[in-house]
């Protein structure tokens, strides 16, 4: 993947919205964003179904020019349950919602 800029990333996040809405019966979906140490920065998705909320994102490096390059192809799962461990390893957001719902 080439760098891209995060407003690409986050636009694309947005066109995703409502098919997945649709797909995986989900109630409110957004964009996830978290800046990590050093050059890491995770993006995805923010999303709330029957009353759980998940944060659904890939890992990326950011460049000198503020561009991102995706860090490794794999989605991983939070949740609002600080007891939860994160899931970790999915080749695709389908996937994902698969495993979740």
């Amino acid at each position: 993947m080439d760098n891209v800029t995060i407003d690409q990333i986050r636009g694309d996040l947005q066109d995703s919205f409502r098919p997945l809405m649709e797909k995986y019966n989900i109630d409110d979906i957004g964009t996830f964003e978290e800046e990590g140490a050093e050059d890491d920065y995770y993006i995805g998705y923010t999303v709330r179904k029957n009353g759980r909320i998940y944060m659904v994102h890939m890992p990326f490096k950011k460049t000198g020019e503020g561009q991102l390059a995706l860090a490794k192809q794999e989605w991983t799962v939070e949740t609002d349950d600080p007891t939860d461990e994160d899931i970790s390893g999915f080749p695709t957001i389908d996937a994902v919602f698969e495993h979740l719902f």
